[in-house]
């Protein structure tokens, strides 16, 4: 709950949206334009594929493990405060990661700018919760929230494709330093100070079993190829991610207060919504991921010219997120969710022939129908997970559905990026890379089609919170 202060006019109920939307912009920025730079620190850095993998899964894995405590810290000690020191460590690992001179250093930085980024979005969207009081006004900021999203996706790939091109990939981390200390000072004015009123323990054998479930299995599918799926190092990691994996869902049920209470789940319209944004992101990120090696490895585009040609899918997703978070308010998640997965299964079939030479308009109609899906599934994923849970533990409902997405985010690049260097081999990306995607883009039909069953048995009309 906030602490005690007069209410917030609506003038200073949008300052503060947009603040926290400014924290949003910037990493989906990052993320954008990392992944349009990655062909770039493959060529100076010398990285190998799994190396790349690694660039973008540090950062997402490090983020998905310390979502939940910093949601939990948040509640404690202070949502602006925990927003603010997120936003200071996000810009110094973004100046670390712009020094590197090697691929492990950068993937080092990266991990730390995700320390940063695990207090940012999810207490960003409680900070937000706990803003606006009336449903229908915070299904519509929410909306407002994943607007920014597209917007993010627009911007990145122009802005990272120029500075790529005009200066280095060193640039795209350069500019979240300024963008993240306007956020920072604009928090200390705008934003008022808020806590839970019971605020969750701390959790750290919850905590450490969520590190190694989400690390081994990360490691095991990235680097199996490399080493092995039969060598004692992926196995070992295979079993002791499915090792913490048991001992977290019995440790939850033992604890009072565990890192993640099994009891959210008992709401349908909420266990939907994370098993939505594991299946939306898992395709969002796999193909951002595998995207960006087409367009400049494989047809020769320039950085700039890649991203000018993703602009297509980004303004989709601009338009449907505030069209769904509206829907999403006034009439339930069940229609975007079936909408999402139409639109991801049906770019995944128009990318399963992919080759070299494929018309570039039917590569644009794919961004399309991609925008399209992914911009409707993150209204009603983040509703869901904020109404089906009580207000007090807004830092924690929002850390859940932020997890979800990364772990979604982590799994698709890893899955999507192993099946595909796997199909590859020894052969040349430039000649070979587009028909080893194939089986990757039916994966992201499969993601479409589980959207599109979960939608389908989602209780219609909008969402109330179940749990006390």
């Amino acid at each position: 709950m906030r602490a005690a202060s007069p209410p917030l006019t609506r003038r200073r109920r949008l300052l503060v949206l947009a603040t926290c939307c400014l924290s949003l912009f910037v990493v989906g920025i990052d993320a954008m334009a990392v992944n349009l730079a990655l062909p770039s620190i493959r060529a100076q850095l010398g990285a190998s594929p799994t190396q790349l993998q690694w660039v973008v899964d540090a950062y997402v894995l490090v983020l998905a493990s310390l979502l939940l405590l910093s949601g939990s810290v948040a509640d404690r000690f202070g949502r602006r405060r925990v927003f603010q020191l997120g936003l200071v460590v996000f810009g110094l690992g973004s100046l670390l990661c712009s020094l590197a001179t090697s691929p492990g250093a950068l993937i080092v930085s990266r991990a730390l700018q995700a320390v940063g980024g695990s207090m940012l979005n999810p207490v960003a969207m409680s900070i937000i919760t706990n803003t606006f009081d009336d449903p229908q006004e915070r299904a519509e900021a929410i909306g407002i929230w994943g607007g920014t999203v597209g917007l993010s996706m627009a911007t990145g790939p122009l802005v990272g494709g120029f500075l790529v091109d005009a200066v280095g990939w060193q640039a795209i981390f350069w500019i979240n330093i300024p963008v993240v200390l306007t956020a920072a000072v604009l928090a200390a004015i705008l934003v008022p100070e808020s806590r839970a009123a019971r605020p969750r323990r701390f959790d750290p054998v919850g905590q450490a079993l969520l590190v190694g479930l989400l690390g081994g299995a990360t490691f095991a599918i990235i680097e199996g190829r490399v080493l092995g799926w039969g060598s004692p190092v992926v196995l070992g990691c295979l079993l002791g991610a499915l090792g913490c994996g048991m001992l977290f869902v019995r440790h939850a049920a033992r604890v009072a207060h565990p890192v993640l209470d099994p009891a959210f789940f008992r709401n349908r319209s909420f266990s939907f919504a994370v098993l939505a944004a594991i299946l939306g992101f898992s395709a969002m990120s796999g193909f951002l991921f595998l995207n960006t090696l087409y367009l400049q490895e494989v047809r020769g585009y320039t950085p700039l010219a890649a991203g000018l040609l993703t602009v297509p899918m980004a303004g989709m997703t601009a338009l449907c997120s505030p069209v769904s978070g509206v829907v999403v308010g006034r009439r339930g998640s069940r229609g975007p969710l079936v909408l999402a997965g139409l639109g991801i299964g049906a770019c995944g079939v128009l990318l399963s022939r992919l080759a070299p030479d494929t018309s570039v308009w039917v590569v644009i109609a794919a961004y399309l129908c991609f925008g399209t899906g992914f911009g409707t599934v993150n209204a009603p994923v983040t509703y869901a997970a904020v109404s089906g849970m009580p207000r007090s533990q807004a830092g924690v409902a929002a850390a859940v559905a932020s997890t979800s997405r990364q772990v979604g985010a982590a799994l698709g690049v890893a899955v999507f990026g192993a099946v595909t260097f796997a199909a590859l081999g020894e052969q040349s990306i430039a000649g070979s890379f587009a028909a080893a995607t194939h089986l990757a883009w039916w994966l992201m039909v499969g993601c479409g089609a589980g959207l599109v069953t979960l939608g389908l048995r989602t209780p219609r009309g909008p969402l109330a919170p179940t749990l006390d």
